[in-house]
């Protein structure tokens, strides 16, 4: 177990790789593991690059895939992965709930080399429905096998809804909401609980799902149940609620030497950003955060990537440690493969904007800048985020009267002039 060998003082490979990727000690990961801030997810079934996540670490991305009822390509899915890694995301999560979701995750699993999380009760639901006619009918005993399952294949992480009390649901009911619930699976839960009359079973059997975890070394995500789906639903008594017990089951998973991080909003107006992030850090001591955008306005369908960019800039900079993308389909419809690298490319320059925010990767700013300086375009173009796109825009109107410059200035650079006439007058 990562964070049992963590507190005992062991550094592991996992650690070690960590410390190297970021720039830091391996005390520093070391620490940070053993006191539940950092976590690296890492099942013990499956060497994956090590990816730390938290505290005094670069921000990362995560990049959502999967099939849906209406459309199930798997090969498309393991391509969207593929491209997801390729443009910087740096764990991959599987959402599918049509097709074979077994051969899916398993093809995912193999296609890339970042860690892989799955949301089990999805699958756990369908196959319910499948046997037995609805979701409500799947069994306690369907959701710990299917996370079990998940865990043998070498999953990484797994979204688990254990916040979804009978008492946040009480309090979703008497409190009101304009979307009441966004989040599938604790969607899914609510509904089994509210039919069945009992409590939801990732919470009521806690300490069986921590032995799971224990030992797959599986890192718990405990899901947001409760995020608000519009502003209009933001920072109410059901999410906090929901936060609130999630601050008591991190305790609970650390003092059992599992790792975890907690998921958060959702649909936020940017001033009640920061507040959330500090709010969960306060409730969680330092855990890590994982936020879904957030998104900051609900009038740009088509456009939420760029929204969930301004909302996870300023998430981040606030202390949030793991931003899910956020692609154009949000809210229309199943992403394309294109919707994924434009999903992908947004949220790392959220990441980037927040590090750099935080004093960590200027270097790349500062080469890019020299680069500009000397007009070294090719250079220019090999570091930026997305050289191909950088690359074809360049080709696209290029410039006729001075090619040093670019066709907007052309022959009036201001850098070249700038640059021409500050050296005359050192001459002088």
């Amino acid at each position: 177990m990562l964070m049992e060998e963590a507190k005992g003082g062991k550094v592991t490979r996992q650690i070690e790789e960590v410390a190297r990727a970021e720039g830091v000690s391996v005390e520093f990961v070391r620490r940070g593991v053993a006191a539940g801030r950092i976590v690296i997810p890492s099942n013990v079934r499956r060497q994956r690059r090590a990816v730390g996540i938290g505290e005094g670490l670069r921000v990362k991305v995560n990049a959502n895939v999967g099939t849906s009822p209406d459309y199930v390509n798997p090969e498309e899915e393991v391509e969207k992965a593929r491209v997801a890694v390729r443009y910087g995301a740096d764990s991959v999560m599987d959402l599918s709930i049509g097709g074979d979701l077994d051969q899916i995750r398993r093809m995912i699993l193999e296609a890339v080399e970042v860690p892989i999380g799955t949301v089990p009760v999805y699958q756990a639901s369908v196959e319910a429905v499948a046997r037995r006619g609805h979701v409500i009918d799947m069994s306690s005993d369907d959701i710990f096998n299917t996370i079990r399952k998940h865990a043998e294949d070498g999953v990484d992480f797994v979204t688990v809804h254990c916040g979804v009390t009978r008492d946040v649901v009480e309090t979703l009911r008497r409190k009101g909401r304009l979307l009441k619930m966004v989040s599938r699976g604790g969607s899914l839960l609510a509904a089994w609980m509210i039919h069945h009359g009992r409590e939801n079973p990732l919470y009521a059997e806690f300490d069986y799902l921590l032995e799971l975890a224990r030992e797959f070394d599986l890192t718990l995500s405990l899901g947001d149940g409760m995020r608000p789906g519009c502003l209009a639903d933001a920072s109410d008594a059901a999410q906090f609620h929901e936060l609130l017990t999630l601050g008591e089951l991190v305790k609970r998973a650390r003092k059992a030497n599992v790792q975890a991080m907690v998921e958060g909003p959702g649909h936020l107006p940017l001033n009640q950003v920061e507040m959330n992030v500090r709010l969960e850090k306060a409730v969680c001591d330092g855990a890590p955060f994982y936020v879904l955008g957030p998104v900051v306005t609900d009038v740009a369908p088509g456009y939420d990537h760029l929204v969930a960019a301004i909302g996870g800039a300023l998430a981040a900079w606030a202390g949030a440690d793991f931003l899910c993308y956020v692609t154009p389909t949000e809210h229309l419809g199943l992403p394309s493969v294109e919707d994924v690298k434009a999903g992908v490319i947004a949220t790392r320059i959220a990441a980037h904007v927040a590090d750099v925010a935080k004093g960590r990767d200027l270097r790349w700013d500062n080469e890019i800048s020299e680069a500009r300086k000397r007009f070294d375009w090719a250079r220019q173009i090999a570091l930026a985020i997305d050289p191909d796109l950088a690359r074809e825009i360049r080709s696209r109107r290029p410039p006729v009267m001075d090619p040093k410059a670019c066709s907007m200035c052309s022959q009036y650079c201001a850098l070249k002039l700038a640059e021409e006439y500050l050296r005359e007058a050192q001459k002088r």
